[in-house]
Parts: C-alpha cells; structure tokens; sequence
C-alpha cells in the first residue's frame, strides 16, 4: 500500500495557485535511483529548466534515517539549506509530520517550505508552468491528447510503474502471483501496441512514455532479480526493448540515467530482499546500440 504524497501545492505561471513561476526560486531535491524522481530529472532536462530551477542529488543509499545529503559517489551535500537528511526539509514544512520521507521534492526556498512532493503533479507544472524561461515548443500533455495519456496511464501505473513493487515487496504467494500475472499481462499488451506505433499515443512522445521509460530502464538491471519479475526480460520483448533504447537515445536522456546508483540503490538499501546487500556484476547492457524504432 504506497503512502498518498503530502504536499500538492501547485506552481503556476500566473501565480493563480498561491506559488508563482520564476527563476532560481524553486529547487528540485532527487534521486537518480528513485523512478519517480527520475521523471522529474527527465522533464526538466527535457524543458530546459537547469538555470531555472536547481537540483540536489540525495546519497542513494538509505538506511533508517532516510534519504540524506551526504556527498559521496556522485550524491551532493545541501548547499541550498545545509540539511543532512531529507527529513529536515519535511520538518521544516510541517513540524507534526510523521509519514514516510520520499523524492522528488519541489522546495520553495522563498517561502522556505515544499511545494509539492508528488512526481505525477511536478512533471505536469514542469511541462507547462515555466515555458517563460524553458523550451516552450516542448509540450508532454498536449490537450488533444490528454484523455489518450490519461487512459494508458491508469493501465501503466498500477500494473507496472507500482506493479514492480508489488513483486517485490509481496509477503505471501497469492500477492506475488496477482502482481506478476497483472505485470507480465500489460508488458505483453504494450509490447502489442508498439508494434503499429513508435511510442505508447500515436508517434508522438508524452508523459506516458516518459512516465513508462523510468520503470522500463530499471527493469533488466534491477526489477528482474530484485523484484523477481523474471516471467521475461525486457529484452526478450524486440518492441519494448527497442522503443526504450529509443527514449534512452533522445538528446539528454542518457545523462539522466545512473545505473550505478540504481543498483546500490536497490540491492543495498532493500535489506529485507537482499539481507547481505550483495550488488550482482551484471547484466551488462548496452541502451545506446541501434533501436531501429524509426
């Protein structure tokens, strides 16, 4: 059962929602292991918003006091508010709050407090509330296509973007086969549907793929072993596989996956799947070869 995030405060061109738009006043606090996180790494990328808004890479590795600022292997040191753990930004927000310290966060470090920490919600106010200052010709929820993204992703998130997850984390056999039965059953599905369209809505890129890639690209490497979401690999899918080296290979997108914190991610800070944190050497796998998607 995944907690309901806690702050949907919206950013807003007009400034209409309470929180408006400018440059240098919002900061992004993410994981490059975290899938949710990672759509909003993506979308800022893709809009052109690094002068905009800032970023702040967490340590991927968390133990029980939860994500921190530590540094270390590519993670970096808050030197926007001096916090060594995730959970003070939470604190400072809202003093009773008890829930569960998640990424991405989007901080206001004008009213010094989060905007907002769910990632569905950041990468829609990305893609449109701050063209002012980012690629406005980039449009991932377009309006004529809206109902199309929002019908393929009420079949992606529960399926496979959670489904993974409900692989993995399942505490009983009738959980892990309900789980497995409904991921491999919408892989099987979409790698269907990519065979008439280079991407999930017609052949244009949405929301949808970028919000379908950031499970996809953790798939072999981790959700396979990890998860024991071993049915298929992703690359015995030739649709599938091939549609995620495509999104993998538009301009910037690599630079936004991190396999080595992925993997540490995963195998150390999940104890009770991995007990011993053993990181495995492979697979290798190469995202860059020719997709022949075109």
């Amino acid at each position: 059962m995944r907690q309901a995030s806690a702050f949907h405060n919206r950013v807003t061109a007009d400034g209409s929602s309470g929180f408006t738009a400018e440059a240098g006043r919002y900061h992004l606090y993410v994981s490059y292991a975290c899938p949710w996180a990672h759509r909003t790494i993506i979308f800022r990328r893709l809009k052109g918003l690094e002068e905009c808004i800032g970023m702040t890479v967490v340590d991927p590795i968390r133990d029980q006091r939860g994500w921190a600022f530590t540094g270390a292997a590519g993670s970096e040191l808050d030197r926007l508010n001096g916090f060594d753990f995730l959970s003070e930004a939470y604190l400072a927000s809202n003093p009773g709050f008890d829930g569960r310290v998640t990424v991405p966060v989007l901080w206001d470090h004008q009213e010094r407090m989060i905007v907002n920490n769910e990632s569905s919600e950041i990468i829609r106010l990305l893609n449109s509330e701050f063209d002012a200052w980012g690629n406005a010709e980039a449009d991932y929820y377009p309006a004529e296509l809206r109902a199309k993204i929002d019908a393929i992703t009420e079949l992606i998130y529960p399926n496979i973007n959670d489904g993974v997850y409900r692989c993995g984390f399942a505490t009983s056999q009738a959980a892990y086969d309900d789980a497995i039965a409904a991921l491999f059953a919408t892989l099987d599905q979409l790698e269907e549907r990519l065979a008439g369209h280079r991407y999930l809505v017609d052949d244009t890129i949405t929301e949808a793929d970028w919000r379908l890639f950031t499970t996809l690209v953790r798939f072999d490497p981790v959700y396979v072993t990890h998860f024991k979401c071993n049915v298929r690999r992703l690359i015995d899918y030739p649709n599938l596989w091939g549609y995620t080296r495509d999104l993998y290979q538009q301009p910037g997108i690599a630079d936004t996956v991190n396999l080595d914190h992925i993997r540490r991610h995963y195998y150390v800070t999940h104890r009770s799947i991995n007990p011993h944190g053993i990181i495995p050497a492979g697979p290798e796998i190469n995202y860059s070869t020719p997709h022949g998607r075109a």
